[in-house]
C-alpha cells in the first residue's frame, strides 16, 4: 500500500543507570524540529523527563522504554528525528516498524509499541492548533496523517495502519520565537478527522523545499472529546496550550548576562557568560547578545551561535532554556585574538 501525499547544535550524550538518565558529555548532533502540540513522543518524553538538576530523567514508563533502548541523546535532541536524505519519501524509505523513528536508529526506541507514551485528548472533528518546534528554521510542507481505526497501539506503526491520505497539509506556515528556543514554533490551525474514536496516532511529515531533509513524527493522541490535555507527563495531567498564547511567546521573564574572563594567552582566551533570571516570571528561553569584536570563537558551549565574529547571538539549548525566578546558566567559549567582550540578555 502506497501512502498518498495530498500536494551544530552540541547535544549532551548520556548513559543509564537504574533506569535514570546522567549526563556524562557533550557531542555534535543535527537538530531541527517536531511536533509539540499534540506532542510527538521525543517532544512529550522530554518533557516528561525535565528536573531541576540539569538532567532528563523519564518518569513515564514507555518513556523510560525508550530510552533504555535507543539510548538518552534522543531526549536532549528530541527535536533531531529526521533523514538527511529523505526528500519527502515514506512508504518503501522507512521501513514498517521504523516510522516514529524516522529510520534513525538514534530514536529507535520510540519505536516500541506500547500504550502508555505520554497522550493528548483530543476532540473528533474539531479545529486544533498544531504548534511545530523551529528549532532550526526550513521552507517547506507539512503533512499529517492519522492511524485507520485498525491500528493497534500493541504492534509497531506500519505504513498500512494509516489512512492513505493526509488529512492536512500546509506549507510555509507562520512562526512565533527565534529558532533555538524552547518555545519557538510555527503554528496552524487544522481540522482533526470527524470519524475517530480511541487511541490513536498522528503521523507527521515535514518535507524541506530547500533541501532532502524529512522530519518524521509519531504522536499519541485519544478522541474522546478532550481539549488538548495531555496525560502520562510526570505521573499526572497537563492542560492544553492557550489559544491565546500566539501571537506573544508564553512565559517570559527578564534576564542579565555577565561576562568573566576565565583565562587569556598570547592569541586566545576564554571566557565564560552566565545568564540569570532576574525576573518575577518563568523564563522560557534566553538569547545573548555576545559582541567578540574582531576576535573569532572557535568553539562554543551551553548554547548556539548564530556567528563566530563581530557581534554573535547565543541562544539556549533545549536543556538549559527554562530557568525559574532568579535561576541562573552559564556558557563557555574559546576564541582567537583579542578582546574584552561585551554582553546583553533578550527573554
Amino acid at each position: 500500500m502506497r501512502i498518498l501525499r495530498r500536494a551544530t547544535v552540541y547535544a549532551a550524550a548520556a548513559v543509564l543507570t537504574a533506569g535514570l538518565v546522567t549526563v556524562v558529555t557533550q557531542t555534535p548532533a543535527q537538530a531541527h524540529g517536531a511536533a509539540m502540540f499534540p506532542g510527538s513522543r521525543t517532544y512529550n518524553c522530554w518533557v516528561d523527563g525535565l528536573s531541576s538538576t540539569g538532567q532528563i530523567i523519564p518518569q513515564n514508563g514507555a518513556c523510560t522504554a525508550a530510552v533504555n533502548a535507543g539510548g538518552a541523546n534522543s531526549l536532549y535532541n528530541w527535536f533531531g528525528v529526521l533523514r538527511s536524505d529523505g526528500a519527502g519519501r515514506m512508504a518503501g524509505f522507512i521501513p514498517d516498524g521504523s516510522l516514529c523513528s524516522g529510520g534513525n536508529p538514534t530514536y529507535s526506541g520510540f519505536d516500541i509499541a506500547r500504550a502508555d507514551y505520554p497522550n493528548t485528548h483530543l476532540t473528533a472533528g474539531s479545529t486544533i492548533e498544531v504548534r511545530y518546534s523551529n528549532w532550526a528554521r526550513h521552507p517547506g510542507t507539512f503533512f499529517l496523517y492519522v492511524t485507520k481505526d485498525s491500528w493497534s497501539p500493541t504492534r509497531p506503526l506500519a505504513w498500512s495502519d494509516l489512512e492513505p491520505v493526509a488529512f492536512d497539509e500546509v506549507t510555509n506556515p507562520s512562526e512565533i520565537g527565534g529558532p533555538g528556543t524552547n518555545d519557538g514554533h510555527y503554528y496552524w490551525n487544522a481540522t482533526l478527522p470527524s470519524n475517530k474514536s480511541g487511541q490513536h496516532i498522528i503521523y507527521s511529515v515535514w518535507s524541506r523545499s530547500d533541501s532532502t531533509e524529512t522530519f518524521y513524527g509519531c504522536s499519541d493522541v485519544t478522541f474522546d472529546g478532550g481539549n488538548g490535555q495531555v496525560t502520562g507527563i510526570g505521573g499526572g495531567t497537563q492542560p492544553g496550550p492557550d489559544p491565546n498564547d500566539n501571537p506573544q511567546v508564553p512565559g517570559t521573564g527578564a534576564c542579565t548576562a555577565t561576562y568573566q574572563a576565565v583565562s587569556t594567552w598570547n592569541g586566545g582566551f576564554q571566557g565564560t557568560v552566565t545568564v540569570r533570571n532576574s525576573g518575577t516570571a518563568r523564563l522560557g528561553g534566553w538569547s545573548v547578545g555576545l559582541n567578540v569584536g574582531s576576535a573569532t570563537i572557535n568553539s562554543l558551549w551551553g548554547g548556539t551561535r548564530s556567528a563566530d565574529t563581530g557581534n554573535v547571538t547565543v541562544r539556549n539549548e533545549p536543556q538549559n532554556g527554562a530557568l525559574e525566578a532568579n535561576a541562573s546558566t552559564s556558557f563557555g567559549f574559546v576564541a582567537d585574538g583579542s578582546a574584552t567582550p561585551t554582553v546583553t540578555c533578550a527573554a
